[in-house]
């Protein structure tokens, strides 16, 4: 027999904002500020890294199944982003021209 505090613990239990707050406080060190500043080119102002640990201690307020349905979401969501653009055959064949037909010509 569960009840909602027992649902709720449960869940709390489950998400933990550690990683989020070591993320958002390694993101402050000169080490990583300058790692960005070499790979991208700019100083990385930790935005992303802030709304991660807000939305987590924001999760902790809500009720169990709440949270669960919210961590469903960001879950779909993340599985859902593509690394590569997708294209068909005819799009890809024009893409690699565009970029890389030039390699063909003699008088490169």
């Amino acid at each position: 027999m569960t009840t909602e505090t027992d649902d709720s613990t449960t869940v709390r239990r489950r998400v933990s904002c550690t990683k989020c707050f070591d993320a958002l406080w390694f993101c402050y060190s000169p080490f990583y500020q300058m790692q960005q500043y070499y790979r991208v080119g700019k100083l990385d102002d930790c935005t992303k890294k802030f709304s991660d640990l807000f939305d987590c201690l924001s999760l902790k307020t809500k009720t169990a199944s709440e949270a669960e349905k919210i961590m469903e979401e960001q879950e779909q969501a993340e599985a859902a982003k593509h690394i590569w653009i997708m294209r068909t055959q005819v799009e890809a064949s024009s893409h690699w021209n565009e970029t890389f037909g030039h390699l063909d010509d003699p008088n490169y």
